[in-house]
Parts: structure tokens; C-alpha cells; sequence
């Protein structure tokens, strides 16, 4: 996700001049307006004056990110009048509309639209071919959460207007007829006035369901003989009909090629770009789905002529923006995005990469992104620029791939004082610069530094015009990485118009060994990196090593004596590790970039290398190494035993003897955390007096004692007068996991205390980082004293993950305290459920695109996977794909990408690694799944790959589960379980449990054999539960999973039983076992053709001959008649289905059939239960019959214009609706549109949409496509335009032409 944050401020370090404390700080106009856009904290200021025309010109940076607003302030030119954005993707395909359907003209220039609506194609546009693409997007799913927003506002203001109008005049129809008829006793004028008053109540109805899905736009893409074009019709956006018409459209080709952009309308003022692929079958439309990236653009490369001050770091450059967060995923990086901006800024020549965007990982420097980026960076030379994370102050917390990845240059987050008291506007600056307290800290779970260097984190900058503004102040790490990246592109700048050969390794060095140190201890490096960039320096650095070999230093240690795991640096974080000294091999292999020469690069490389130690009674190292080209190994000795508790930070470096001025030219970062050990019975620990002033830190690390699960902890604050803001992080790190990071941002307004709880791992050291934020208690001078006491807690049970497994057996929990006594409490509820699928297709195809296509010339291969499930209720499902969900950069697979659509095409949900949960109706669904690699052989794995469908239980659903003292429990129902108190150290100190498996008939209704039921056990509970102050609402907040495998159901033993020997002789049973077969092949054969219609008259002819008055033959004869297709003379095809359902109802003894009805029937009479069946079926083909006469009828009328009557004007549609009305309730959703219609014949249209409202409502089936026509057909036949529209987009919604594209 983008890492920034709009409303936070805080501190960083300074450098420069930046680093003396400042005291009495002012600003004036110049740099009050200088700190919107900070550069004299990096030097560029300086360097820019310097070196004018080395402002970033020659330089292209790939922004990777949310989108950039072309239009933006700022973003059109450069500082020598040269385009300033070069192009702009979308590379996670969010915009991506299918224009692969083709059409022509008619001869009046008008086309059909992908939405059904007629278009005028301006004559002058070239079009050889004649052939149109079209397609069609809506609105809201190009554009932001927060424009939709405000769209929907600005919509809905007036549709109600609207809805207003229409209300009035329907009252006053009502009132005109009351006032005519005050009390009509007439069976008709009482339905006039019903019907008048249901169309006031259908108005406000709608006014309460009203849900906007937003405006079609409709999308149209030709050739020109040159060129691909495109052109867009936004009529529907628009509040002027003669707006936004496609022949109006200035037409727009790819933006690389002309660098235009187009506004959807005045109202929304959201810049597009439209991009053409695959020969016309895909637009691309191209917005930005936040603020982000166009904010990042902005402070790398904004020029401003008339305001120089805001200008962004590097002026002269030029950009490429390719989107990365989907618009479909609110901004969410997808693996599709990162792997097509990497592809697109290799195709683009691109120098730099920034990235503003990240994630936590369990594996750092690892996965498919990470791979393809060490190819970019070694082979294509581009210099990739991340931000670290703002997941801090606790250490350990950079994110991926910034700050976990060695090619990557990851950048902190710092705040100086002229940034504090401009861009923040604090009352008080602080003194001196320092990193925002968010800003994430390294080193990474396998010891590198984690963070390469700080910039300012925060800025004012442009953001897009469908904000409505020019600027928006935001600060993150987000924002210190383009601050970093526009100062590297005034060193490219400069080292391009120098002839200096640009490499991201001589870039790095000269960044990381000319940065202002920030802070004064050196376990500082570990927030702050190497320090705060500075670029004059940096550049000064370059040049004096331009004739120095362009290498990088690949730094791998690993413990002497294990080949696993390999590590970037040396991180001694349990206790078990400092106890003892250890000795480390470090393997440093020189890395050229590839192509470099063997001859005259590789072999005469040679350096004599001089070691240094920053603390050398703590780290040994060898004093020199001889280096080539195939790297060289020493080792190291690491001697903790001696430190104090707490962090420790040192460094081996190596130093290049023949050029020391180099500084160091490689570093092996070693961090130690000695925990203090808790031992007090029972545990309990505490920190008094810890003095805090704004951007202070207080880092306590603890060996969490074995036994522990949970944490009770109280944080008391003193000696303050305005409110304070602290944030408390405690960090765990296991073996290929996240971080285990728990966090809380707490206010104090006054001195009190607050209490917290939240899970450990026992035996592994936790960091508790406590820190002030940089700006919460500026100007007050009173310094906050804080008092932490932490109390451990535990029941150590011998089964962390319960499975049942579907039998009656309970599990046996044997649970302990090994710390202090606790009330063994347990409680377990299984609220969700799984059930698997394997898929029912498959598809694997190469994407032939050249944006799909690698730096390494390979094309990648797409995977497309197809599910099927059902849902009986409507309920809230979540996707689960185990072998892929929840991993971005820590994976070897690109991407993944899910849609769940109903049987009309209808797109409920979309989703990648971390799936969400949505409400999904009652039906059937098609789920699929996406999968993309470019090895085939890795997808072809794939082919039946699992997926779990979960579903939250309804509470009524939800199974709480029993314990038990003893095994039997479960089934004599006695020896019930509910509490005991667990002592340490007692003769009898573990306890044992049962756990009983739920009730078989407690078990949810559509749980298959297979599926499995989830949910979470708990054992002990909160001695603070209740508590004034308590945070967390939990009992305890250590819980576990728990699940049940779900067994086969039992056997049915009625099943297969025969109720009853049949009276029928043999020859009777052939003969009717023939009958019905010949009834099904009729019911088999296809009427899709002339001669396939006429076999199918022929046989029913003959079997109407063979078996007359046959009511079930004369039914299908009736239904094969409604199945024929493409009927050209419609009106003679209604005349033979009334015949067919005439033959219908005068095979059926209405008589007999009434009167069975009318008896009350015997349920345990077997032979009576057969024949109510029989009888049963007889009446609902009765019923279906007149149904279907009925609409024949009416279908007649409207082609003929008149309505159908026998000789004595008998109404004919009125009869045979009062027949239906005898055998079924003519309102239930199967057969009320012939009570639509006939409100309808009868001129009561607003009767009539009450009646078929109704009827949508109480139908549990998916939308019926028909019944929505005939409700669009309703309101332009009254008159309700607004409505029309409004049922006209849903129309779109509910029943799409096609699936989406992915």
C-alpha cells in the first residue's frame, strides 16, 4: 500500500546546517513557501545554484505508484521547456475496458454501443476500415473512493430534485381525483385511486433504495490508417444532453504518442489518459486512484515557472507514470502492476525508479518482484529508489521492498525544523531535525541496515484537479523516497552532461558515504540509515571516482560451522545468542553489472582492502583482505557478553588502502538487543521515570519467560501540562514470519494511566518501543515522565491448533502454568466454515502484449482458473487461496487476481493476496481465478489448485463447544468442565481437558462432507478485564484456531426402500415406459434451424395422434414451442402457443381436480400422497398453461395493436386470468408479470410496477433480465425519465454483456 499520511507530522534529523540546533527559529515569506518544498536540508538548493543546468535534465524517473495526473500543477513541462510526463500506464489493468466486439455504421453515421446505446461517429474522423471496437465502463470504477463520494452527493442532490418534481405532481393527481370523487364506492374508480397513490409511494420507496452505480461511458476505438484511436461519449455524466456527445470527442491515441488528455465532465474535472492494445480489443483508461502518485511526481520533478520556491527537487526532469495500485482494490499494489512498471521503465530507457509503496514480509530480499528488479538494476543499470516503511519506531519494522531489498535504495523519513514550522505549521519547532517518529527502522529480520538514507518525509506538492485544489501537504515515507529520488536525478543529471557513466553502485556509494550523519549514537543508523542525503556532497564524490570500477559488494555471512541460513548482516536478538561469543563467515563477492568485460574489467580487478572495526573489544575482524573478481571470505568473532542490556550497534567496514577518501566501500552491519531477564515470581517488570520530550524514544528489550502467552501491561504518565500523544510498539521476530508487531497510538489529555494487553511468543526477546510523538507537546517545555509496568501471564497447553476430526472422539488438552496461577477458563466457538473446490476449467495462455512481455525477452503466461459454488442463503464469503493468499514480494508467483460473478455476468467481488469478505445473495457463482507466471511449468502445477469458499455463520449458527473432565463426557453428558485454577510448581500441575466435538444436528445446513468449520479456543482470561481504562474489549487476548473436519452424513434408511408393489401389469408398465421415452426425445431435439423445427412438428404431431389428451405430452409440446428462437412471424408463432395451451387446459378434468383439492388429505396414506403428487403436477401445468396463454395474448395485442375479444366482446385476457386465479396466487413471483400486465392493459401503470416490484423482491432467484424490461418499459411508458436512467445503468450492473477483463 502507498505509504503516507496526510494528517500526521512529525520530526527528523538534519544535515548540513540543518544539524545545529536552531534556537528562536523564524520564518519569513521565501522560506516559509522554501519549506513546502523542502531541498536545503538534501543540498540540492545549493547544488541546483551551483550547477543550474544540472537540475535533473536527460534524467527519466518511472514513478510507480497510485497514477500521475498529467494535468496536475506543476507536471507539464520541464525547466527547458521539454515535455514533463512522457506517458502514463496503468499497469494493473483496472482501466482496462474490452473493445473486442466490432460493428459498422448504418447509413445514417449511427453505431450501437457496447451499452445498447445509439451513437453518431463524427464523419470527419478517418476510418478505412470501417470498423468500429466498442465498450463500455462505468464511471465510478475509473475514479476514486473520495471523488465517487462527492460525486454521488452532487448526483444524488439532483436526481432528488428531480424525484421532488415528479412526487408533487403525482399528489396532485391524487388530489384533483379525490376532490371529483370524495368517495367513490365503484370497484374501478377505487382502483384509479389505488393506483395513484401507489405511484406516490413507488417515488418515495425509490427515493429510500436509491443507490447510485454511477454513469456508462461508452468507448469506441478505430484505426486511422496511422494510428489506433479512441474517442469517448460521457452524454450520461453530464447535466447538459448536449455534452459529452461521442462525435464532440477530440479523439486521443496512446499518450507516449501525443501526450494528450481528456476530462470526463466540469463536475468530477478527473483527468484520463487512454492508452490502445491488442489491435484495438482493449482500452485502456487511465486515471489515478489517489492522491498519492501525482503528490510523489510533484516533489521529484515539479517545475514552476512563477514559483520557483515549490519548485520539486529536480525540475528538469522528465517522468513515465505507471500505476501499480488498483483502482479496483482501493489503491492496493498488484503483483500484474509491479512486474508491467518494471517492464515499461526498461522499455522506456528510464534512469531511476521511485517507489512509493510497500508491505511487511517474512522474507526479506526474497520473491518474484525482488528478482526481476536485481535484473533490472544489474543489467539496465536503473537506480531504484523506495521508501523504508512507516511502521515505526520499533526496530525491525521496514517493509518490502524498500527497505528489505539489497538493490533497492531504501529512504527514512526526516523532518527538519523549517519543515515543523512551515509545511506543519507548529506552534514551536523543534531545535534540530529528526526522523519522524513513524518512520520504520531497520535492520531486517537477516541483518542488513534496512534503511540506506533519510530525506525529508513530508512536503506541499500538486495533487490531481479532481481534488479541487493545487496542493495538499502529506508526510510518509512515501514522501521522503521522491525527495531522495529528484536529488539522485540532479546527480544523473550532473554525471550524464560530465560523461560520467551512471551506475546505481557508484550512485549508492556516493549517497551513503557523503550523507550527514544525523543523531549522535550509532544505533541511530538503524532509523536514519547512513544519514540525510546531501547532494553537492555527493556529487563532489563522483566525480572523484569516476575512474573507479563500477561495482557493488554482495555481502553474505553466514554462523561458522552452518552453510543455513545465509544472512546480509549479523542481528543478535535472544538472549540465547549473546550469552556466549560467536564467530561469522563473511563471503563478500564483487558484483559488475552484467556485460562488464572479462578481460578488461574482471581480470584486473584487484583491491587491497583495510578492515576496521567500530568496536573492536565487541567485534574482531581480520585487518586486511586481498579482493578480486571471485570475492574472498574472513570471519569475524562477535563478543556480546560483556555489553549492558539494551541495543547495540556496530559496524566492519572495509576501506580500499589505495583510495581511503573512498570512505567505506562495504559494511556488515551487526545489531545486538541483550534482553534483561524477568526474574521476578511472578513475572513482573517495570520501567519508572522515563523522561519523554517530543520525537524521544525509550527502547526496553525483554526475554519474554517460556510459559508466557499474553501481556498485561500499564502505561502511567506524569509531570505534563497539554495533551501528549505517544505510540507503544512491542516487536517479536520468528523464523520466516512477519514480525510479530503489536502497536497502539495513545492520547493523554491530562496525567492518568491506561492499561493494555496483547499476545507474546514465550522464549523470544520482545523490543517495547515507547516514543512521544515529534510534535505532540511542542511548545510546552515540560518534559511527560512515563511509568511502564508489564506483567506476564500463560497456560501453556500442548496443542496449539485444534482439529477435529469429524468423529465423536473429544481432544485431550493438557494445559499448565508454568508462571503464576491463572483461572484456566477455556472457552471454544466455531463461527465460520470452508468448504473446498477444485476447479471445473482450466485455461493457461500466453499474453502476447508487449507490456506482458520481460526485460529478458520472455512472454508471460496467464492462468485462468474457473470455480463453481452455490449458496442456498445469502451470506458473507470469502475466497481463500492457502498456497497464495497474504504474500505480495515474499512469493515466486507474479500475481494472482479473483472475480466472483453470478449467472448474469454480474461482478459481486474482486480480490488478489488478501481476499475480503462480501455479502453475496442467494445463487449460483463462478469464481475465477487468475494466476500469472512466465514458466509454464509452475502453472501447469496449478491446473486443480484448491480454493475455500468462507462464510461467516449466522449468530443462531454459531457452536460453542463443550469441555469435558473426562473422555467419556461427550457422550454419557455429564463430567461437564466450566473452571480450575492452574498452579506453577503443584504436585499436580497440568490439567487435563477434554474438548467435545460439536452435535451432529448442531451442525450448519449446507456444510458438504469435506468442508471444514473454523473458529478460535481460548483457555485463560484478563486479571484487567473490566477495568477502568482497559483497552482491549477482550477476555483474553490470546486465542487459538480451532476446526472441524466435517464427517459424511449419515445414511438415509428409507432410502431405496419401495412403498408399495405396483397394480400395473408388465405389459401396462412397457407400455407407458415407452410413451414417456418418446416424450423425452421430443423434449431432447433442438429447434434452432427450419428442418430441426420441422422434425420436431412432425414427431409431435405424431405423438399427439399416438397418446391424445395426454397432459403431460400436450405440456412439453407447449414448452418446446416457448423454446423456439428467431421466430419470424410472431404473431401466428402466439396463435400456436394459445392453441398448445388450449390442448392443455381441455385435457385436464378441472372438476376432479377442484374437487381433490377441496378434501383433506392423509399424510401417512402412501397411495393418497402419490396421487396429491400426481395431482399436484397436473394443476401447475393447468396453471402454466393459462399463464402462457395469457402472455401470448398480450403479445398478440401489441402486435396487433388491439385487444383480443370473442364474438360477444367478451375479453378474453380478462377470462383466462380469472381461470389462473382459481388454481394459483397470481402475485407470486412465477406468474405475477401477468398481473403487471394486466394492471398494465388497464392504464393502472403505477399498480402495475407496485405489483412487479413486489414480485422482484419476493423471488430468491438471481434477476430475471426480462422482468427489469418490462420495468423500464413501465416508467418511459409514465413518464419518470429520472428513473428510467437511473434503472437503465443498473440494467448494465445486473446483467452485463460480458465478464470483466482482469
Amino acid at each position: 500500500m502507498p505509504g503516507d499520511s496526510i494528517t500526521e507530522t512529525s520530526g527528523g534529523y538534519g544535515g548540513g546546517d540543518e544539524n545545529r540546533p536552531l534556537r528562536n527559529f523564524k520564518l519569513n515569506e521565501s522560506t516559509f513557501l522554501a519549506s513546502l518544498m523542502p531541498k536545503k536540508e538534501i543540498g540540492a538548493d545549493r547544488f541546483v545554484e551551483a550547477h543550474p543546468q544540472y537540475d535533473g535534465r536527460g534524467v527519466i524517473i518511472a514513478i510507480f505508484d497510485s497514477g500521475v495526473d498529467p494535468a496536475a500543477s506543476g507536471l507539464q513541462v520541464t525547466s527547458d521547456g521539454k515535455p514533463k510526463v512522457l506517458d502514463v500506464i496503468d499497469c494493473t489493468g483496472s482501466g482496462d475496458i474490452d473493445t473486442s466486439k466490432v460493428v459498422k455504421a448504418n447509413a445514417d453515421g449511427c453505431i450501437q454501443a457496447a451499452s445498447g446505446a445509439s451513437l453518431v461517429v463524427n464523419s470527419s474522423w478517418k476510418n478505412p476500415s470501417g470498423e468500429w471496437h466498442v465498450g463500455y465502463k462505468f464511471l465510478f470504477e475509473l475514479l476514486t473512493d473520495t471523488l465517487t463520494s462527492r460525486l454521488k452527493k452532487e448526483r444524488k442532490k439532483k436526481w432528488d430534485e428531480k424525484n421532488q418534481e415528479e412526487i408533487a405532481k403525482a399528489v396532485k393527481h391524487l388530489d384533483e381525483f379525490n376532490e371529483k370523487h370524495s368517495n367513490p364506492e365503484e370497484a374501478d374508480l377505487k382502483r384509479v385511486r389505488e393506483d395513484l397513490q401507489a405511484r406516490i409511494d413507488l417515488l418515495r420507496k425509490q427515493a429510500d433504495s436509491y443507490d447510485d452505480k454511477g454513469p456508462v461511458i461508452d468507448a469506441v476505438v478505430w484505426h486511422d490508417g496511422d494510428l489506433w484511436r479512441a474517442a469517448l461519449d460521457t452524454q450520461s455524466v453530464e447535466d447538459d444532453s448536449d455534452c459529452g456527445q461521442l462525435a464532440n470527442f477530440v479523439p486521443l491515441t496512446n499518450y507516449r504518442i501525443e501526450r494528450k488528455h481528456g476530462v470526463f465532465s466540469k463536475l468530477d474535472a478527473c483527468t484520463f489518459v487512454l492508452n490502445v492494445y491488442s489491435d484495438g480489443n482493449i482500452l485502456s483508461i487511465v486515471t489515478d486512484c489517489s492522491p498519492h502518485g501525482t503528490h510523489v511526481a510533484g516533489i521529484a520533478t515539479a517545475f514552476h515557472p512563477k514559483e520557483p520556491l515549490l519548485n520539486g527537487i529536480a525540475p528538469g526532469a522528465q517522468l513515465i507514470s505507471c500505476k501499480i495500485g488498483d483502482t479496483r482494490l482501493g489503491s492496493m499494489e498488484t503483483g500484474t502492476g509491479l512486474i508491467r512498471a518494471l517492464i515499461a521503465a526498461v522499455e522506456h530507457k528510464c534512469d531511476l525508479i521511485n517507489m512509493s509503496y510497500g508491505e511487511p514480509t517474512s522474507l526479506p530480499d526474497y520473491g518474484r518482484f525482488v528478482d526481476l528488479v536485481n535484473e533490472v538494476v544489474n543489467k539496465h543499470r536503473l537506480i531504484f529508489v523506495s521508501s523504508a516503511g512507516n511502521g515505526g519506531p520499533a526496530l525491525s519494522t521496514v517493509g518490502a521492498p524498500g527497505g528489505t531489498t539489497s538493490s533497492i535504495i531504501g529512504v527514512g523519513a526526516y523532518v527538519s525544523p523549517s519543515m515543523a514550522a512551515g509545511a506543519h505549521s507548529v506552534v514551536e519547532p523543534p531545535s534540530e531535525g529528526l526522523e519522524y517518529t513513524w518512520s520504520s527502522r531497520g535492520p531486517t529480520s537477516d541483518g542488513d541496515l534496512g534503511v540506506s538514507i533519510s530525506a525529508p518525509g513530508g512536503a506541499v506538492a500538486p495533487v490531481p484537479t479532481w481534488t479541487l485544489q493545487k496542493r495538499m501537504l502529506m508526510n510518509g515515507t512515501s514522501m521522503a523516497s521522491p525527495s531522495a529520488c529528484g536529488g539522485v536525478a540532479l546527480l544523473i543529471s550532473a554525471m550524464k552532461a560530465e560523461g560520467i557513466p551512471v551506475s546505481p553502485y557508484s550512485v549508492r556509494k556516493a549517497l551513503e558515504n557523503t550523507s550527514g550523519p544525523v543523531g549522535e549514537l550509532p544505533a541511530d543508523k538503524l532509523s536514519t540509515g547512513q544519514g540525510l542525503m546531501q547532494v553537492d556532497r555527493a556529487h563532489e564524490y563522483i566525480r572523484q571516482s569516476r575512474n573507479i570500477p563500477c561495482i557493488c559488494y554482495e555481502i553474505m555471512v553466514n554462523q561458522s560451522g552452518k552453510s543455513t541460513p545465509t544472512s546480509r548482516g549479523i542481528y543478535l536478538r535472544e538472549a540465547s545468542a549473546c550469552q556466549q561469543p560467536t564467530e561469522w563467515t563473511v563471503q563478500v563477492q564483487p558484483k559488475f553489472h552484467e556485460g562488464a568485460s572479462n578481460l578488461e574489467e574482471l581480470v584486473p580487478f584487484e583491491e587491497c582492502i583495510e578492515l576496521h572495526s567500530t568496536e573492536k573489544v565487541v567485534v574482531r575482524a581480520p585487518e586486511y583482505l586481498l579482493l578480486a573478481n571471485n570475492g574472498r571470505s574472513f570471519n569475524i568473532v562477535v563478543n556480546p557478553t560483556k555489553l549492558s542490556e539494551g541495543l547495540h550497534y556496530y559496524e566492519v567496514y572495509g576501506v580500499d588502502c589505495k583510495a581511503p577518501w573512498r570512505g567505506p566501500i562495504f559494511r556488515i552491519p551487526v545489531t545486538i538487543t541483550k534482553p534483561m531477564t524477568v526474574k521476578n515470581h511472578p513475572p513482573f517488570i517495570s520501567f519508572s521515570r522515563m523522561s519523554f520530550l517530543p520525537g524521544h524514544i525509550e527502547r526496553r528489550y525483554i526475554e519474554v519467560p517460556f510459559g508466557a502467552t499474553w501481556v498485561e501491561a500499564t502505561m502511567k504518565t506524569s509531570g505534563f501540562d497539554t495533551t501528549r500523544r505517544f505510540f507503544v510498539d512491542t516487536v517479536q521476530i520468528c523464523p520466516l514470519q512477519r514480525p510479530m508487531k503489536w502497536e497502539s497510538v495513545v492520547t493523554f489529555s491530562s496525567p492518568t494511566a491506561k492499561s493494555f494487553a496483547f499476545p507474546v511468543v514465550g522464549g523470544q526477546t520482545m523490543e517495547l518501543a515507547v516514543a512521544q510523538f515529534w510534535s505532540s507537546g511542542i511548545g510546552s517545555h515540560e518534559t511527560t515522565i512515563v511509568d511502564f509496568e508489564i506483567l506476564f501471564h500463560g497456560i501453556a497447553i500442548n496443542k496449539e491448533e485444534i482439529i477435529l476430526d469429524g468423529s465423536e472422539a473429544p481432544i485431550r488438552i493438557d494445559a499448565e502454568a508454568l508462571l503464576s496461577s491463572e483461572n484456566l477458563v477455556p472457552a471454544a466457538t466455531l463461527n465460520k466454515i470452508r468448504v473446498p473446490y477444485r476447479p471445473v476449467d482450466a485455461k493457461l495462455g500466453t499474453l502476447t502484449e508487449n507490456r506482458d512481455k520481460l526485460p529478458s525477452g520472455q512472454q508471460t503466461l496467464a492462468l485462468t482458473l474457473t470455480y463453481k459454488f452455490k449458496l442456498e442463503d445469502g451470506a458473507e464469503v470469502k475466497p481463500q487461496v492457502p498456497l497464495l493468499n497474504n504474500r505480495i514480494y515474499d512469493t515466486k508467483f507474479e500475481s494472482q487476481f479473483y472475480m466472483v460473478s453470478d449467472t448474469n455476468k454480474r461482478v459481486y467481488a474482486v480480490g488478489d493476496v488478501y481476499p475480503s469478505a462480501t455479502k453475496l445473495p442467494k445463487g449460483e457463482y463462478n469464481l475465477r481465478l487468475y494466476l500469472r507466471h512466465e514458466n509454464m511449468q509452475y502453472l501447469e502445477k496449478m491446473k486443480q489448485l484448491l480454493l475455500f469458499i468462507e462464510r461467516n455463520l449466522d449468530d443462531k449458527d454459531v457452536i460453542r463447544l463443550n469441555f469435558f473432565s473426562e473422555p467419556d463426557g461427550p457422550v454419557m453428558g455429564d463430567g461437564a468442565f466450566k473452571s480450575s485454577v492452574l498452579v506453577p510448581g503443584h504436585v499436580l500441575k497440568k490439567e487435563a481437558i477434554y474438548l467435545g466435538p460439536p452435535v451432529k444436528d448442531k451442525l450448519p445446513k449446507n456444510a458438504p462432507q469435506g468442508s471444514v468449520l473454523l473458529g478460535a479456543i481460548s483457555y485463560g482470561k484478563l486479571s484487567l478485564a473490566g477495568q477502568e481504562g482497559e483497552e482491549s474489549s477482550q477476555k483474553n487476548p490470546v486465542s487459538y484456531q480451532i476446526s472441524y473436519v466435517v464427517p459424511p452424513n449419515k445414511v438415509d434408511e428409507d432410502k431405496g426402500k419401495s412403498s408399495s408393489t405396483s397394480l400395473k401389469t408388465v405389459s401396462e408398465r412397457l407400455e407407458e415406459e415407452v410413451r414417456d421415452a418418446k416424450i423425452r426425445v421430443l423434449s431432447s431435439l433442438k429447434q434452432d434451424t427450419d428442418e430441426e423445427r420441422s422434425e420436431w412438428k412432425n414427431l409431435s404431431t405424431s405423438l399427439k395422434s399416438d397418446y391424445p389428451n395426454y397432459t403431460p405430452l400436450l405440456a412439453k409440446i407447449l414448452e418446446g414451442l416457448l423454446s423456439q428462437s428467431k421466430v419470424e412471424d410472431k404473431i401466428h408463432h402466439h396463435e400456436d402457443v394459445m392453441d398448445a395451451a388450449d390442448e392443455v387446459i381441455d385435457s385436464i378434468g378441472k372438476d376432479e381436480l377442484a374437487k381433490f383439492f377441496s378434501l383433506k388429505i392423509d399424510p401417512e396414506d402412501e397411495e393418497t400422497e402419490k396421487k396429491k403428487k400426481a395431482m399436484e403436477t397436473t394443476r401447475d401445468e393447468l396453471a402454466e398453461a393459462l399463464y402462457q396463454k395469457g402472455l401470448a395474448l398480450v403479445e398478440i395485442e401489441s402486435l396487433k395493436g388491439k385487444k383480443a375479444e370473442t364474438e360477444g366482446t367478451k375479453d378474453l385476457f380478462e377470462d383466462n386470468f380469472k381461470g389462473l386465479k382459481k388454481w394459483v396466487d397470481a402475485k407470486s413471483s412465477k406468474y405475477g408479470t401477468l398481473l403487471v400486465l394486466r394492471e398494465r392493459r388497464r392504464g393502472r401503470l403505477g399498480a402495475a410496477l407496485k405489483a412487479l416490484n413486489e414480485m422482484m423482491q419476493d423471488n430468491g432467484d438471481p434477476p430475471k433480465k426480462k422482468l427489469y424490461e418490462l420495468k423500464l418499459s413501465l416508467l418511459d411508458e409514465i413518464g419518470w425519465k429520472h428513473l428510467s436512467t437511473y434503472e437503465k445503468e443498473w440494467m448494465l450492473v445486473r446483467f452485463p454483456p460480458s465478464l470483466p477483463l482482469f
